[in-house]
This record gives structure tokens, sequence and C-alpha cells, in this order.
């Protein structure tokens, strides 16, 4: 386990530390941000060790072992000075690269990064904590301390405020959730481990639906796709009630703590790793968390929909037709697409009795997403062109990317035609933009309240290299901040 700790200075992450991080862009080294921001010593034996490197190119590391006094190894890091206009301008993904290549995560270190805006220092503190991971099993596991410093381009200190470091700490609690194994990680531990993080916030109140307390209040696809697991199918709610607040929020997240597949098991190796896919319910309420332990001006009710997809004598069959709280009826014809049975019961649930101003859905839905956006951007599908431009901006702003899919009713719901219910829970063509389509299946279990609705679909950002990353809480947290009436009515 490693613990994060924010430093004031440079100076101060640099107590006790064994292994320094550096992490300036190309255009600041060359300013002399270096000799401004640590002791001379350590800088020139960087510059003697750079002499034998391309240092001063994007993307390279200089490593010094420092034979005197104070920390053993030194290594900076050089970030390019450019960036596409669908990255974060922070660098997030080359702070990430060389967080992981330097070792710090081994012992007491420090990591001191320039800054170059304030508004920098939220995606370089998630770039650096996620790279920190906080579960481990290993036999020979120790804790280890890294302090976090930041400081502006000539040297002088960035600090980060108590909203981004709730942030950043939700961030590492989510993916700490993703990363533990379904054996510990049931519907059950998801539930307490919430109720636990959620002590003694202002104006936060937790509480669950569980086992058949989850059909009689009429969400029948949650309720099938969990009901054969030893522990029982869960719509968990956290509902943040502040005084006077403009609006309020429906966050929604998928929470299958493990996928078989159903009855349409998953084969050939494509089971394994199924432990992430909760990752929308960890990332809805780690942004919940956030929002509230900052004291957020807006009311929320966040929905985690907890499953797990098992087998047993109990479990839902292709071929079944079950009612959902929209009062739609699904035909079922592949039990491995449970995530929007799972996501539409709780979307409406929130929609219908929460009465939400915007209903903001987070799963790892599609392995199409991958295909259509990649490991590092989320799919998103909305209702609404100014919600759909305010996430864009949040995943810029924040370093959890994001990028529109296409949002056309008229071309995907057809992919669910049923003959005998009032759809399927597939695509009858997987090659129709799958990732769409699945947000279209949601979108019509609400889509006669039209509501301001926000999908977002991040099976490839939020499990990479087999850990959980915390993606989602910095993109919520982030829109919620910047979320007006007026982007939810265009």
């Amino acid at each position: 386990m490693v613990e994060l700790r924010y430093a004031a200075t440079a100076s101060a992450a640099l107590r006790g530390a064994e292994t320094v991080l550096l992490l300036a862009p190309q255009r600041a080294l060359r300013k002399g941000w270096l000799t401004k921001t640590i002791d001379a010593p350590w800088a020139d034996l960087l510059k003697r060790a750079a002499k034998d490197t391309d240092a001063g190119v994007a993307g390279t590391s200089v490593v010094a072992q420092n034979p005197g006094k104070g920390p053993k190894k030194i290594v900076l890091a050089v970030l390019p000075d450019e960036r596409s206009r669908h990255n974060c301008p922070a660098r997030p993904e080359a702070i990430a690269s060389a967080v992981g290549a330097s070792g710090v995560a081994g012992g007491p270190s420090a990591v001191i990064a320039c800054a170059e805006e304030a508004a920098h220092v939220l995606p370089i503190a998630r770039a650096v904590g996620r790279m920190l991971p906080t579960y481990s099993r290993k036999s020979n596991g120790k804790k280890s301390v890294v302090r976090l410093a930041m400081t502006n381009p000539t040297g002088g200190k960035q600090t980060i405020s108590k909203a981004d470091k709730a942030v950043v700490d939700r961030s590492r609690w989510a993916a700490m959730l993703v990363d533990t194994p379904p054996e510990e990680m049931t519907t059950t531990a998801f539930v307490s481990a919430t109720r636990k993080a959620a002590r003694g916030i202002k104006h936060l109140r937790v509480s669950v639906i569980s086992g058949n307390a989850v059909l009689e209040q009429k969400m029948g696809g949650l309720h099938a796709v969990g009901r054969t697991a030893l522990h029982p199918p869960r719509l968990l709610l956290l509902e943040y009630r502040p005084p006077k607040p403009r609006m309020k929020l429906g966050i929604v997240g998928k929470g299958v703590v493990y996928d078989t597949g159903g009855l349409s098991l998953k084969v050939g190796g494509h089971m394994a790793g199924m432990k992430c896919d909760m990752g929308g319910a960890a990332a809805a309420v780690g942004a919940a968390l956030a929002l509230a332990d900052a004291g957020h001006k807006d009311a929320f009710v966040c929905a985690a929909g907890l499953v797990e997809n098992a087998i047993g004598p109990k479990a839902y069959r292709p071929d079944d037709i079950l009612p959902m709280h929209s009062g739609h009826t699904v035909e079922i014809n592949n039990t491995d697409a449970e995530g929007r049975l799972v996501l539409a019961d709780a979307c409406s649930f929130v929609a219908r009795k929460k009465k939400p101003d915007v209903v903001i859905d987070m799963a790892t839905l599609t392995g199409a997403q991958l295909i259509a956006t990649g490991h590092r951007h989320a799919g998103i599908v909305s209702n609404r062109g100014g919600l759909e431009d305010g996430v864009r901006a949040a995943g810029i702003a924040s370093g959890d990317l994001a990028f529109p899919m296409p949002f056309a009713p008229e071309f995907f719901q057809n992919e669910f035609r049923s003959k005998v219910a009032d759809m399927k829970n597939s695509v009858a063509d997987r090659m129709n933009a799958q990732s769409s389509c699945a947000g279209q299946f949601i979108y019509s279990h609400i889509d006669d309240l039209d509501i301001p609705w926000l999908h977002i679909d991040l099976a490839g950002p939020a499990f990479r290299e087999e850990r959980g990353t915390g993606y989602g809480v910095a993109l919520v947290a982030t829109l919620a901040r910047s979320l007006t009436k007026k982007m939810l009515a265009s």
C-alpha cells in the first residue's frame, strides 16, 4: 500500500525521501526550473548524468545516483511541451508513465512536479495518485509514503485545494474497490466500504434497497441479474442535501462486482479480470463522496446498482422476459448484456422517484467502447448538446478524457426489436455502433421524461494493465462544479 501525502513546498517533500522524481515540461527546464526547485548539488548531479542521455527530449528520463547525503536516487522526467486538442494540457498520461517507471512506489519518496498553471494541479495530482495503488495482497508488501509537491515554472509553490485533494483521494479509493478481488468485494462489502467512507460527512445520507425489496420496487432487471448470487442484489443510495441548492444531480453507476456472463458464459479467457465490472459504481460513489467532502453547493442522489452476475438455479435465462422499473418489458437474448439492465432500472428509479435535474450514468458497459474511443477516452452519449460539450471540457480539464459517440434513437432503437416484448437487451447487428446502442437501451427507459441525460462508458479507461484507475471521479466532480441550467437546456 502506498500513502500519498501533500507537501507545501519542494523542500518539505524531500525530507526523508530515498527516491525523488522531478517532472517538468521541456520549456520549463530550458528556463531553469530545475535549479530554482532543488538544491544545486542535486541539480548538478542530474546535469552530469544528462550528458550521457538525450536529456531535454520529451519522454526521456535522467537518473542520477547520489553518493552523498539526501536522496539516493534522483530521476528527472522530461514532459512534452505540446499536446493535441483532445488531450489534457497538464500531460497526465506522460506523468503517469514517468511515475510508474521511476520506482517511487517502492519506498519513502518525493514527487515534485512543475504545474505551469493552477488549473494543472488537479490532473497532475490525479496522475500521480493513479500510479500509487492502495490495494495489495503480496506477502512481502509494506506500506510506503510518497510526498507530492508542485511548483510553478519559477519555483514558487502551487497549492492543491481541499476539493481537489478530495477528488484525488476518492479516485484512489474507487481504484481500490476495483482492485479488490470478488471474494472480498461482494455487494455486501461494497455497501460496507461506502458506509465507512461516508461516515461523518455533513448532509449525506446512505441507504440500501436489498434482495426482494429490489423486486418490490419494480426493478426486475437489477433483481434478475443478481438474484442467484450468494450476496443479494442491492441498490445503494447516497443522498446529499446541502442548504439552498441550485439544482439536484442524479449520478448512477453499474456495480457488477463480478461478471461471469451468466448463462451466456464468458469463455476463452474472457472472464478473468471481470472484477472491474463495478468500475462505474466505484466511480459514481467516489465522485459523490468527493463532492460531499468538499461541501458541494448542489444536491445529488447517487445510486449504485450492485449485483453479481452468477450462475445458479435461480439464474435468469435467454428467452426470459423481465418487467423493468420503467414499465417496459425486456426479452433476454444475452445474459452477458447485463449491465444495461442494472443501469436502466437504477436510472429509471432515480429519475422517477428522486426527480433530479439531470441523470448521469457511468459503466464499464461495452468492450466496443475501446474500439470506438480507446483506452484513455471514455465514450459518452447524451441527449443534450450542452451537456456533451460540458463533459468534453471537464475531461480536458481533469485529465479523465471523454469523447462523444452518436445519439440517434431513430437509428439505434430498432436494434432491440422483439416480437414478444417491448425490446430485447442486446443488439441485432453488432457492427452498428454497439456502444451508442447500449447507451440507447438505457435511455429508452427514461426517454418519456425528456430529462437531460449523460451516459459515460468507461470500460477502457477504468481498468488498465490489470489495475483500477479510479477513472470517472475527477470527470464527474469537475463537470458537477461547472454545471449550469443553461448547459442542460441545449
